[in-house]
């Protein structure tokens, strides 16, 4: 399945035709106030990740708002001038962010330094599992007449690949700002570490567990948390559909498939309706549970400062109740 291209809005565009005419050229660099470099953010994964490492010597800025959608996220034209006064700016680096390609081009701030998230691990093809809903959309095609694959956007789902986006924008901050450079390489170091004991975690849920399968009764956005440990999933739809809505054989495929192996948890994900699995739920008696798969968090979370390592950890618990 494709998932949503982003065509910039007419308002952006006349952004970009601005800075790309020379009108952005003199805006003085977003750190002369603060004394800190600026990080620019598209999604809470990069946010998070660079502010573990810049330990309050960057100014760091997430441009999808709490609680939004990150799929369907267009740039305002706030947002394209924040990227273009940046000294570090952190994407995904697939579909959902195509928009990015285009304001790169257009923007003029030679000293600035950009991380794609998806460049950062080895990335695989979104697959369609038994059961699972796929959208008909008429595919990119290259020259020759060849589909274009669909690669899995969210990396950060395994602690084990965070640990290579963290370690990217540790050394691009220290490119950036190598007056901090000893602060960046101990908050990295320390980071790291914990997203080892996370792993550590996760690794010791899975092999201690009395099963291997999960069901999500919603999109599934942890191919990359699955092949990491070894787990067998059933769910709705791939991570980056657009689709919330499931056909009744996909919900019956799904309720067959927990009652049939007994699974004691369906997951949904953060910001979902939850329909879906509750009417498992309902159906079979396992408990719906949130799984968080990070890409955005609720305006409540934000605020508490909530952060990644505070999601995965709740996400080991739940996992442990899942597999027993």
């Amino acid at each position: 399945m494709k998932s949503v291209k982003h065509a910039l809005t007419p308002v952006v565009a006349a952004v970009l035709a601005l800075i790309g005419s020379g009108c952005g050229k003199n805006n003085k660099p977003a750190d002369i106030d603060s004394g800190k470099i600026s990080v620019v953010t598209t999604i809470f994964p990069a946010c998070d990740f660079a502010r573990a490492v810049a330990g309050g010597k960057a100014d760091i800025v997430m441009l999808l708002p709490p609680a939004s959608e990150s799929h369907s996220f267009e740039p305002r034209p706030q947002d394209v001038i924040k990227i273009q006064k940046s000294a570090v700016f952190v994407y995904v680096g697939g579909e959902s962010d195509a928009w990015v390609k285009d304001i790169l081009k257009s923007i003029d701030n030679p000293k600035m330094k950009t991380v794609a998230m998806m460049e950062c691990a080895e990335t695989v093809e979104e697959e369609i599992v038994d059961g699972m809903q796929s959208e008909e959309k008429e595919g990119e095609k290259k020259e020759g007449g060849e589909e274009e694959p669909e690669y899995d956007e969210h990396v950060w789902t395994s602690p084990r690949n965070a640990k290579l986006i963290v370690r990217k924008i540790s050394e691009t901050l220290i490119e950036a700002d190598s007056s901090n450079a000893d602060v960046y390489r101990q908050n990295t170091d320390a980071y790291l570490s914990q997203l080892d004991t996370l792993d550590a975690k996760f690794k010791g849920v899975v092999d201690g567990a009395a099963r291997k399968t999960i069901v999500f009764g919603d999109r599934f956005p942890f191919r990359y948390f699955a092949d990491a440990y070894g787990l067998k999933y059933f769910a709705a739809f791939p991570g980056c559909a657009t689709e919330t809505e499931a056909s009744a054989k996909t919900v019956k495929f799904l309720i067959d498939k927990v009652r049939k192996e007994k699974i004691p948890v369906v997951f949904h994900i953060e910001l979902s309706n939850e329909k879906m699995a509750n009417t498992i739920s309902e159906a079979t008696g396992a408990k719906a549970r949130l799984f968080h798969s990070c890409h955005n968090v609720t305006k409540a979370d934000f605020q508490a400062g909530k952060t990644y390592l505070d999601f995965m950890n709740a996400n080991a618990d739940a996992l442990r109740e899942a597999l027993k």
